[in-house]
């Protein structure tokens, strides 16, 4: 579609997975030739997802069995992006945890330890077992005084049997009976960005985020310096691009249509 007006080299590339990469545990056709080209090019790239639920490990493993092979240390989560915003805010710290393994180990890697005794945050993830009594502690502790932090925005999540209730709607909850908001570090959170080029050493000048959400992976990538892609095989369709205040560097019909994009725009001897 749009003209990719800016020539600048591209030496880095961050994508979301699902709906860019996958749909449903199933590849998106171009997905595996993408990265099998950034590999063949050795240009950096991370994937990235608001799940918070698997450890990049479990994420490469579902990959795979995609049909698509992504390295371990190339999956950026909100849960490794939130275990290093708070060791940077406060090394060695406490978290009383809502969510799952690709949670609880980050934080546990780095050097949290899990407490529901005046931990220092109330941290939120996502996980398919919320339970009343765990949500009611969290209230609690937050109301005496824990900080409160969400790995992601995100209202609601996909099933084989219809939408699930996901980390937005019960920090929504929380947040209701406490008046305290949540500091989220997920994608919009232009910090998800940052995070992900300070872990491959990038430049946000010579990157590019690619999305399927205007409203999450386009917007943040566009926060954080960088240039975007929209592919139209996830959440936001061609129509609804317009109806934003803000436009992505390039919409595409998918995934495949940035394979030429990777060695146009690869850095020139």
């Amino acid at each position: 579609m749009e003209a990719m007006t800016d020539k600048r080299e591209v030496r880095t590339w961050l994508t979301d997975m699902d709906g860019v990469l996958v749909h449903e545990e199933h590849a998106i056709p171009g997905a595996a030739d993408f990265l099998r080209r950034l590999q063949e090019l050795d240009l950096g790239f991370l994937v990235l997802t608001n799940n918070s639920i698997y450890t990049p490990r479990d994420l490469r493993a579902r990959l795979q069995a995609s049909g698509i092979d992504v390295p371990e240390d190339a999956i950026w989560t909100s849960a490794l992006a939130t275990a290093q915003f708070l060791n940077d805010q406060r090394p060695n710290g406490s978290a009383y945890v809502l969510g799952e393994a690709g949670l609880t180990t980050a934080l546990h890697d780095v050097g949290y330890i899990m407490s529901s005794r005046e931990p220092d945050y109330v941290v939120l993830g996502e996980t398919r077992t919320y339970s009343f009594e765990a949500i009611t502690k969290a209230i609690r502790l937050i109301a005496a005084g824990s900080r409160f932090i969400a790995t992601n925005p995100d209202p609601s999540g996909p099933s084989t049997d219809g939408l699930l209730p996901a980390t937005g709607a019960i920090a929504a909850l929380i947040t209701r009976a406490t008046g305290v908001e949540p500091y989220y570090v997920g994608k919009p959170n232009p910090l998800m960005m940052r995070s992900a080029l300070n872990r491959i050493q990038a430049h946000s000048e010579t990157t590019v985020m690619i999305g399927d959400r205007m409203d999450t992976d386009i917007v943040s990538g566009l926060e954080a310096g960088l240039r975007t892609i929209l592919v139209l095989t996830g959440s936001t369709s061609a129509a609804q691009v317009a109806r934003h205040p803000f436009v992505p560097t390039r919409v595409v019909d998918s995934i495949a249509d940035v394979v030429p994009l990777v060695d146009e725009f690869a850095a020139r001897d």
